[in-house]
């Protein structure tokens, strides 16, 4: 009997650790204790619905019709482009952003922490590549984690070196 009273030991510690403004549910899962523990306070934050998620708008970024510019022009644009993100990043507005990496039409996603198609597409028309023709975007109303908007914060603490 020890032995058992041992193993559930961790369990009983973990609980005991859990904030005041969270309940929690247990499960022992391979060996492993998982412990899922609701923060209202984090929910309201993300602006997370019971289900833990929120409304987003998911832009695919597309290649425009103009993609004549010469390799100074296309560097030119691709650095406007990166700081263009990097600002709606650090406005809160872009929570999400990256290339696809097979060269085929559509040339990467933006996730917008923004209510409508409308406000998604005033911050697209800021990307200079859209404004040059290089970049088309297409928006989608998009239902994900409310995670997502702490990505970029912890993304500040894995980048050694900024783009």
């Amino acid at each position: 009997m020890k032995p058992i009273i041992l193993s559930l030991l961790p369990v009983l510690i973990i609980i005991s650790c859990v904030p005041k403004n969270t309940s929690t549910e247990t499960a022992v899962v391979s060996n492993q204790i998982q412990v899922n523990a609701y923060d209202s306070v984090l929910a309201a934050e993300t602006g997370a619905d019971e289900y833990g998620m929120r409304q987003y708008i998911l832009a695919y970024l597309k290649a425009g019709p103009n993609r004549s510019q010469t390799q100074a022009e296309a560097d030119s644009l691709q650095r406007a482009h990166l700081d263009n993100i990097q600002r709606m990043a650090d406005e809160g507005k872009l929570v999400l952003a990256g290339p696809f990496m097979d060269d085929g039409e559509i040339r990467g996603i933006y996730i917008f922490a923004v209510e409508t198609i409308e406000e998604a597409e005033e911050l697209t028309n800021t990307d200079p590549a859209i404004k040059a023709g290089r970049l088309i975007m297409e928006l989608h109303p998009w239902y994900g984690s409310a995670a997502v908007m702490k990505i970029n914060k912890l993304h500040k603490r894995l980048t050694q070196t900024p783009i």
